[in-house]
């Protein structure tokens, strides 16, 4: 049996922390008007919620096609595969790049075209595409990428998912310290599972687009002072919430009940880590289908140093697992791990892949 594998993780994580007490002098505003409680109320209150006491930017020099070619080539070298032989190159995004005290997203070339220059493949047929998807959209590389293999079109996939949110955010918005800079990667290959049985198992995947679509968006500041035509990221925090407790756990337990792994052999939660409470929240939705509480220690999390980075924030988490770098969390050959994200869109995708 034919199965779609990783073979080899990467991951950037850029090297400027940015604390929550760097945040002590920034002035947050709701609806145009400036929130009166003092700076380390409101920091104190988004780390109870979020968990996040530190995020990571990327330096000025870097932009989201150079970090995505960082841990790119960080999957190839693991995996040891001849670039030359990739026949996808996927890459999962919300905003192309964006430099530094700009406010255009400038996405032509593509990132998957500027990412392949960048790695020096020289081989036409290694498709180089972006994927938008929202921050399901590393996964949806994946899904899409086991679809060309099952369909013979493709044998070998590097998947990216890279991002720079700390320049599309507003400073006045409370909801802007969440996000952060960052990529991971993987390597996909269609190989022979006979004897082990690992790779995808099963897939789901969901979009709301009704009342749901304008979730997350582009907006104007918060603060009334500011230049109104100057867009930013904006989240309804409380709408996402309950839209992802509502409708994730059920797609994770569609994607699991496909495979007909029993719940009891998930060894692993690798889900987008959006928010701290949230995440926990939809984990133990997830188990409470199945009428059990949540395992110790099934839900790997980084977002307490690493912040949101979006499509990043999976393929990253994996890969400091993978590689022991995120004690005590481990893989051991045959354990069975579901990955599930929720974003813009409203977009959402599961996956059960077997290690």
């Amino acid at each position: 049996m034919f199965r779609s594998v990783i073979t080899g993780s990467g991951s950037f994580i850029p090297t400027h922390i940015q604390r929550n007490s760097d945040f002590l002098q920034q002035s947050f505003y709701v609806n145009g008007q400036l929130l009166s409680a003092p700076s380390e109320d409101i920091i104190e209150k988004f780390r109870q919620i979020t968990g996040i006491k530190e995020r990571r930017y990327a330096s000025g020099e870097l932009t989201a096609a150079d970090i995505g070619s960082i841990a790119a080539q960080n999957a190839l070298e693991d995996s040891g595969v001849n670039p030359e032989e990739i026949d996808q190159l996927i890459v999962g995004h919300n905003f192309g790049i964006i430099q530094p005290g700009t406010i255009q997203s400038v996405a032509v070339p593509s990132l998957a075209s500027l990412i392949k220059h960048q790695l020096g493949i020289r081989n036409p047929g290694c498709i180089a595409y972006d994927l938008l998807f929202g921050c399901p959209g590393w996964l949806q590389g994946a899904i899409q990428a086991d679809a060309f293999f099952k369909a013979g079109i493709a044998k070998k996939a590097l998947v990216i998912g890279t991002e720079t949110l700390s320049r599309v955010i507003d400073p006045y918005d409370r909801d802007s310290m969440i996000f952060s800079d960052g990529a991971g990667a993987v390597l996909m290959e269609y190989t022979d599972t006979s004897v082990n049985d690992q790779g995808i198992l099963s897939a789901s995947m969901q979009t709301h687009a009704l009342e749901e679509v304008n979730y997350i968006g582009m907006a104007s500041s918060c603060n009334p002072q500011s230049d109104p035509e100057v867009k930013h990221m904006k989240m309804k925090g409380r709408k996402v919430y309950e839209f992802a407790l509502t409708h994730v756990p059920t797609a994770m337990k569609e994607c699991l009940d496909k495979s007909g792994v029993p719940v009891e052999k998930l060894k692993k939660i690798f889900i987008h880590q959006a928010n701290e409470k949230m995440d926990d929240a939809i984990v133990k939705r997830f188990y409470e289908l199945y009428d059990l509480p949540e395992p110790e220690d099934v839900m790997p999390m980084s977002i307490q140093w690493l912040g949101n980075s979006s499509v990043a924030t999976i393929p990253t988490l994996f890969d400091l697992v993978r590689k022991n770098q995120l004690s005590p969390h481990r893989l051991e050959p045959g354990d069975v791990v579901l990955f599930a994200s929720v974003g813009a869109g409203m977009n959402i995708n599961a996956v059960c892949y077997r290690y």
